[in-house]
């Protein structure tokens, strides 16, 4: 005898959500999915393609520097390019030393130059994100300089950096005669953040600093850790590194305790 299976009898209520669902709503990871059988849901799968295709978009967005520099004109600070040695950017994913190296044309360009001595170098650079950049660095560029004006800090013109790792901060700023080096860079995609800035704070840069010199601010975003919550902890960050004249491992961040707050002190809002 056949069996024929009509449409009354689909069980209509096949997706069998997880017990822990509520938990999804303090987190963007992708937790508490269900299950339809013993597969994920349509939607949860077409969910994560599209993330991925985000996330990839992210990486090979050309990094648009003419914008962004005439944008930081507006707000009252000058700008100018430096590129990485890697060429482009399927060089740049591959070789990860060359993104650390300034190209032999900028480095010859800002010793030319001859910079002033200064207290602080921002380098902005693409990294694996320039959709971070452009919509997260002038923002926080934009709540970071009260602090810095606060504090009588002098910055060098803003360093717009093609193909770039954290390190390439540090030849940068060496270049320019700078005691400090902020390098604000895209970071690497997650499938729930292609959008993420990431923010690196290194006293006393010169080529070949580690990362262990280093103070990191990361999941720079609306999403995440806010401009303006980001950038008071930059600004104490700074302030403490040229009272101790020391970052990375030795400066622990102790921004959110009131006991340790000096000249810089978030807005009443951010309390």
């Amino acid at each position: 005898m056949e069996l024929v299976m009509t449409s009354t009898d689909i069980d209509t209520t096949t997706l069998q959500p997880d017990c822990w669902s509520e938990l999804k709503e303090f987190t963007d990871a992708r937790i508490a999915l269900g299950r339809t059988g013993a597969s994920l849901p349509t939607h949860e799968v077409l969910g994560f393609s599209l993330s991925h295709a985000r996330a990839k978009d992210a990486i090979h967005t050309p990094f648009d520097r003419a914008t962004l520099k005439t944008k930081l004109k507006q707000i009252g600070l000058d700008s100018i390019y430096v590129s990485s040695a890697a060429p482009n950017r399927a060089i740049y994913l591959t070789r990860p030393d060359l993104g650390r190296k300034l190209a032999d044309s900028s480095r010859i360009e800002l010793k030319e130059h001859d910079y002033p001595p200064v207290d602080i170098a921002i380098v902005v650079g693409d990294g694996l994100s320039s959709k971070a950049i452009h919509k997260q660095a002038l923002p926080l560029i934009a709540h970071l300089m009260p602090y810095l004006n606060e504090l009588k800090l002098s910055v060098a013109p803003v360093v717009l950096a093609e193909q770039s790792r954290v390190a390439l901060g540090d030849e940068v700023a060496s270049l320019l005669n700078a005691k400090l080096v902020v390098v604000l860079i895209g970071e690497r995609p997650g499938l729930s953040s292609p959008d993420s800035l990431g923010v690196y704070i290194t006293f006393n840069p010169e080529v070949g600093r580690l990362d262990s010199d280093r103070n990191c601010i990361s999941n720079v975003r609306p999403e995440g850790l806010s401009h303006d919550k980001a950038a008071f902890k930059l600004a104490w960050l700074i302030e403490n590194a040229f009272n101790s004249r020391k970052t990375g491992i030795e400066l622990k961040d102790r921004s959110d305790d009131p006991a340790y707050h000096l000249i810089v002190k978030p807005n009443a809002q951010l309390i």
